[in-house]
């Protein structure tokens, strides 16, 4: 049975990558937490392994398309690295409380930039400073919540590295491939205490999901596909505020 919920809540991760092209791995942390219940630590260890798996699927053509950026890609983790590796291993010393609200907090920032209008390349240049701020964030948010924070790093490549919108991306998922590798290996505390069963299942069934949904993916307008993985999101969100704070 383990098994069988693991492919089924894959399949569901996989079917929003390949839609969206984004945001799958933001709900692999609630449905390890809320469905298998995990605890908010096991969670994002395992979150990270789901995550790797189908960054580096989608990743694989984008480099066979010469759609990916290493040295951009490869910046923005080297900034980001103090908070990756800082925060995998403290996110043990963490409340529980303390990560479902901070994992809420993000999943309302990711929906509403799923609402706003996609950056243009033409715009003002994105300064050093902000730059240095977010690949900082992605770090944070990839070690403690097992989020590879493509929602973040594709607009800083955009603005900040003029890179087209197709190959940031394919850049994004370098970023994330390489930040969920650090904060995977940041999180060697807690590799005992998870029951891969269940985390393999999904990765192994979201990579075989998200290539079909990829292929459908151009039938179906995508503002509508982003307006509702938004309001999933912000749905997420207000459960997990209500979990902890609420119910329990």
């Amino acid at each position: 049975m383990e098994i069988i919920g693991g492919l089924l809540a894959g399949g569901f991760i996989g079917a929003v990558l390949g839609f969206i092209g984004a945001g799958g791995a933001m709900l692999a942390v609630p449905i390890l937490l809320y469905i298998f219940d995990f605890t908010p630590q096991t969670a994002t260890t395992a979150a990270l392994a789901v995550v790797l798996t189908a960054a580096i699927s989608g990743l694989l053509p984008k480099i066979k398309n010469n759609e990916v950026l290493f040295k951009e890609a490869l910046t923005i983790w080297a900034l980001g690295l103090s908070t990756n590796i800082g925060f995998s291993i403290l996110v043990y010393r963490i409340s529980s409380s303390v990560l479902t609200t901070g994992l809420a907090i993000v999943l309302i920032t990711a929906g509403t930039t799923m609402l706003i209008k996609p950056v243009a390349g033409t715009e003002k240049k994105v300064p050093l400073f902000w730059l240095i701020l977010i690949s900082l964030i992605i770090g944070m948010i990839t070690g403690l919540f097992g989020i590879g924070g493509g929602f973040l790093a594709i607009p800083i490549l955009v603005l900040f590295f003029k890179v087209p919108p197709a190959k940031a991306a394919g850049t994004s998922l370098a970023i994330i491939a390489i930040n969920s590798i650090t904060a995977f290996f940041g999180h060697y505390q807690s590799w005992d205490d998870v029951n891969w069963v269940i985390p393999l299942a999904m990765a192994v069934a979201a990579v075989i999901v998200a290539r079909l949904a990829s292929i459908k993916s151009g039938q179906v307008n995508p503002v509508i596909l982003k307006k509702a993985f938004a309001i999933l999101l912000y749905a997420i969100a207000i459960f997990t505020l209500l979990q902890t704070w609420v119910i329990a």
